[in-house]
């Protein structure tokens, strides 16, 4: 059979034929435009001559010179060993990819020039796999702008990429006539687009100038604003249960049971969810408060009225340890109510795990509480109509979209809770798809925790320190870190600490939980824990989130310059949630930079998360405070929530105009940004 498929826009570059556009197409690059788009993560400084002489170690530079001597060094590892020279010394280049007509190559160069890192080895300066250009005569003259390093994928050098989309610059600002897509009023101060492009692919000596990094990143954040707004615009059209009983009899007998009031807080943001719930639209509502805020005590008022519909609920943790602590806590609040709670995670035995299945199918069952375990295909709701995730920067957005599909033929309602508090500018960027409700009280009886910054040389002091809480009634955790952290050996040094201190206190209970343990030995050591029938808990930070001891007083966390103040905040959450003086001891070693101490000495300055939250953000960036899988998700290329925070309230009222304007300007921003990975904002 004839083919018939015409050649694409790239492959009348030059040196693209069908692999290198598949490669193109891997890095969601199609046309011209996309290449155009396609930014630097990143620059190399090209544009000076180091010799040898004048190398600093562990930097990247380029020198000039001569290979004078080569010879292969045979091995498990074949390498070739070179020698390179300028007026001012000699040093060594290893490689351990190449051909012996490469090595001709070299041999008969008359110059070359090297760019890499050069490392001191036992006296000698190296380099390992250098980039190396072999020059006939005169070498040509230095780039004049720093070198652009693009993200890439296999089979597509650095040095094609750069090449391709040079020429696809070189085709000017009239080939593209590049629509500005931004009206006068948001430009007027601002570069022109292609200007901005230009100054990020080829600046001059020095990085590209604020005003051009900004022009870009203001598209970019209200690109990926827009999409989001769409996505929601998307979603809110499906039908989702219909509630019209505001508060049934069930809510109000569950309030009137409880040993305390609703604060003030958690009533305003229960109305809000009621609101949502009576739309006739899915719910898409981000609950976010501090730790010991009361968030799981409104997700249960909020799911009563929707079981009192009919319909079911379902609540999904992170971890065994707490879906199973949230299904003792609704088993205690809803046994009065005659409402049936199940649990469901991944590691139940068979006979168990069938029993509650056949009960979440015929409806039985009428609040389901498990892990991840929850969406997975053999799982069929009877009639699911709230879904409730809690700690959702563990849970990536197609996570979310799976439970979402159980819900059949209406769209359950989401209620998605943090106790890791959202910064307004991520708020603003990654969940502008979400209407947001904040806690922003603490119930009352609630103390601040005492925290102190200890030098780790005092573990012994802590220790008799600890043994006299313990006479006093008190229960502590002892959280270990490490700065290799890899659930192996942060479980080793967890089990060394807890042999330690079962030594030096020979009378007192001491357990241990980590990460590597099976669920029912984890969880039979924090049921003990919170029966009282241990002392001491010796932990890793798989105690992080939801675990709820109340007379447990101190808290222990061993390098805790290794943890961001949001982890930090979650950590010490878990004491202080009694009557009892509670006490958060930080045990640093000696040489934290300096940094580190600030960041630790703002936790001991303060016990409101979202100060903490802002401080992680302007530290450690977004991954820290909402995870990883969520901000892989949303990346950016030119913005910087850091930088570019000032831009926001601009383009959020820019964003409505659009929203609510033509169709066209939104689609074009959203395709020029994020173009063919728009699928990964599905939420």
């Amino acid at each position: 059979m004839q083919n018939t498929r015409q050649p694409s826009e790239l492959q009348s570059l030059t040196g693209v034929g069908p692999k290198v556009e598949q490669a193109l197409n891997r890095l969601g690059l199609y046309s011209f435009r996309d290449l155009l788009f396609h930014l630097p993560a990143r620059y190399e400084d090209r544009t000076t001559l180091v010799e040898i002489a004048a190398l600093q170690p562990g930097i990247p530079q380029l020198l000039q010179g001569e290979i004078t001597a080569q010879s292969v060094i045979p091995g498990r590892r074949m390498q070739a060993v070179l020698t390179f020279e300028d007026l001012t010394g000699a040093a060594r280049i290893r490689l351990f990819h190449f051909s012996r007509a490469y090595l001709a190559t070299l041999k008969s160069a008359v110059s070359v020039r090297i760019f890499g890192e050069p490392r001191i080895n036992q006296g000698v300066t190296e380099f390992i796999h250098p980039e190396i250009s072999v020059f006939k005569g005169d070498p040509p003259p230095l780039d004049d702008t720093l070198t652009p390093i693009y993200p890439t994928t296999d089979g597509l050098s650095q040095p094609k990429l750069r090449d391709l989309i040079r020429q696809a610059l070189a085709k000017g600002a009239d080939f593209y006539a590049l629509d500005e897509l931004l009206d006068a009023v948001h430009t007027k101060h601002r570069p022109v687009l292609w200007d901005a492009l230009l100054a990020l692919h080829q600046p001059t000596k020095g990085l590209p100038a604020s005003p051009y990094v900004e022009r870009l990143a203001f598209e970019e954040l209200l690109a990926h604003r827009l999409l989001l707004l769409t996505r929601r615009d998307d979603y809110i059209r499906y039908q989702a249960p219909y509630l019209q009983s505001e508060a049934p009899e069930a809510r109000k007998q569950l309030i009137t049971e409880l040993p305390f009031e609703l604060t003030e807080a958690q009533q305003r943001v229960l109305k809000e969810i009621d609101q949502d719930l009576q739309s006739g639209h899915p719910m898409l509502r981000l609950l976010q408060g501090d730790v010991g805020s009361g968030k799981t005590l409104v997700a249960a008022l909020a799911a009563l009225p929707v079981i009192d519909a009919g319909f079911q609920v379902a609540l999904m943790a992170p971890t065994e340890l707490l879906s199973e602590q949230h299904a003792a806590q609704f088993t205690t609040w809803f046994s009065l109510l005659g409402i049936s709670v199940g649990w469901l995670t991944g590691s139940m035995k068979a006979q168990p795990r069938r029993t509650i299945l056949e009960h979440i199918a015929n409806g039985s069952c009428q609040m389901v509480i498990g892990t991840h375990a929850l969406f997975q295909t053999d799982i069929v709701f009877h009639r699911l109509g709230l879904a409730i995730i809690d700690e959702q920067h563990r849970f990536g957005v197609a996570q979310r979209l799976l439970l979402r599909e159980k819900g059949k033929d209406l769209t359950p309602h989401q209620l998605i809770m943090t106790a890791t508090p959202i910064p307004r500018t991520l708020a603003m960027t990654h969940f502008a798809d979400l209407d947001v409700s904040v806690i922003d009280a603490l119930p009352p009886g609630r103390t601040p925790v005492d925290t102190r910054l200890l030098s780790q040389t005092r573990a012994a002091e802590i220790t008799n320190r600890l043994d006299a809480q313990f006479n006093e009634g008190g229960q502590a955790y002892w959280v270990c870190t490490l700065i290799e952290e890899t659930d192996q050996s942060i479980a080793e040094a967890a089990e060394t600490r807890a042999e330690k201190l079962k030594q030096q206190l020979p009378h007192r209970r001491v357990g241990l939980v980590h990460g590597r343990m099976k669920a029912d030995d984890k969880s039979q050591v924090m049921a003990a824990f919170s029966h009282g029938d241990l002392d001491l808990l010796v932990a890793t930070t798989v105690i992080e989130v939801g675990v709820n001891v109340p007379n447990a007083n101190i808290m222990v966390i061993e390098n805790p310059e290794r943890l961001g103040l949001a982890q930090l905040h979650q950590l010490r959450g878990r004491v202080g949630r009694g009557a009892r003086v509670s006490f958060c001891l930080l045990l640093a070693g000696d040489s934290i930079s300096q940094q580190s101490r600030d960041r630790l000495n703002l936790l001991k300055e303060t016990n409101d998360g979202f100060i903490l939250a802002e401080a992680d953000l302007q530290l450690r960036g977004p991954g820290d405070v909402i995870g990883t899988r969520q901000t892989g998700e949303l990346s950016f290329r030119v913005a910087d929530l850091t930088q570019h925070a000032g831009l926001l309230d601009e383009i959020a009222s820019l964003a409505e105009t659009i929203r609510n304007g033509p169709q066209g300007i939104r689609e074009q921003l959203i395709e020029r940004w994020i173009g063919h990975e728009e699928h990964f904002a599905h939420v």
